[in-house]
């Protein structure tokens, strides 16, 4: 065990922290180690095969799976979404939304959640069961009619809704459902074999289950606090290898031209506290040089950290079956790269 698995292995026990690590640089595996559960009740433990949901940890494969778009010549950045998007209105949306300010969230257009006003993703259940949310038009209803937030363009806010409107652009132009276009030109590409958008009531083989702890110190799966299945804005599994499978396939040009990757992986809008965001990928500079692109995901019962280092060719992954947990661990191993 090197130094760096030591550290991770005390952090891991120190925490209770039930998920997967895994770090390389190239090839080469500079981390790896499993803990904790995938089912608790029956005591199966995670592997490095392990498929974890992460949240919007997928946001990257919607701006990737429209950059693909753009680079097919279907449409461009600055098209406007009203001139594409025709199987579904939205009366109140400005006309001047761009599709490059669904990508960096600054469109102004409402949120079905918005973090920063709510706290409680549970909350949305009550009036909408999420176990009809199987297909992205079942999201609309939630939105759909609010008025918009700003004016396009004006800022940066987080916005979950508007990554739904980018893959039900992403079906209207491919013609095909957003998660069969993601796992056919994402992930079969970059060889992301055991990565797909499962439901939560028909899951594989070893998946995680996503566990939500409660004040008395029991345990609860998430089955009931997160949409059945996942969707644009985020809900994928994925397994450790897959991620790095994905970052290599991303960097060599699998997925998209080296034009258009340079286009996602730029940093088109700063974000207090957070650095840069590019499309669907959040990004560190350094003095003035990309430090890491790295993404994140977050739900009851999910948490998932993950980066690409340019200068040294290291990647991250950390997969983690509860709501934290995910950021302690890579925060350590950000800070000793």
């Amino acid at each position: 065990m090197n130094p760096l698995e030591t550290y991770i292995e005390t952090e891991a026990k120190q925490n209770d922290f039930s998920g997967v690590v895994l770090a390389k640089q190239y090839d080469k595996e500079i981390a790896s180690s499993c803990h904790g559960y995938a089912n608790k009740s029956d005591k199966r433990e995670n592997n490095i095969h392990t498929r974890f949901g992460i949240a919007s940890g997928c946001k990257i494969f919607t701006a990737i799976a429209v950059c693909q778009l753009v680079e097919r010549g279907l449409i461009s950045f600055e098209s406007r979404l009203s001139d594409y998007l025709k199987k579904v209105e939205f009366p109140l949306f400005s006309s001047e939304i761009t599709i490059h300010q669904l990508l960096t969230h600054s469109s102004g257009i409402p949120d079905y959640f918005d973090e920063t006003i709510m706290d409680d993703f549970e909350d949305l259940w009550k009036t909408q069961p999420m176990y009809t949310l199987r297909q992205l038009e079942e999201f609309v209803p939630m939105f759909r009619n609010l008025p918009m937030m700003w004016t396009p363009g004006e800022r940066f806010h987080y916005n979950n809704a508007g990554y739904i409107v980018l893959g039900l652009l992403v079906e209207e132009l491919s013609g095909m459902s957003f998660s069969d276009y993601v796992e056919l030109h994402i992930f079969k590409p970059c060889g992301m074999e055991q990565s797909g958008y499962f439901t939560l009531d028909a899951l594989p083989a070893n998946c995680a289950l996503g566990y939500i702890e409660e004040e008395n110190g029991r345990w609860r799966s998430n089955i009931y606090s997160i949409p059945v299945k996942g969707g644009a804005d985020g809900g994928a599994f994925v397994t450790a290898p897959d991620m790095q499978l994905f970052w290599s396939g991303l960097m060599n040009h699998t997925l998209l031209s080296p034009v258009l990757t340079s286009l996602l992986l730029t940093p088109h809008i700063h974000v207090d506290g957070e650095g840069y965001y590019g499309y669907g990928v959040w990004i560190t500079l350094r003095e003035e040089k990309v430090f890491k692109f790295h993404i994140m995901g977050y739900d009851p019962g999910v948490s998932f950290r993950s980066a690409f280092y340019p200068a040294s060719g290291e990647t991250v992954v950390v997969l983690c079956n509860t709501s934290s947990g995910a950021s302690q661990i890579f925060n350590l191993i950000d800070k000793h790269l």
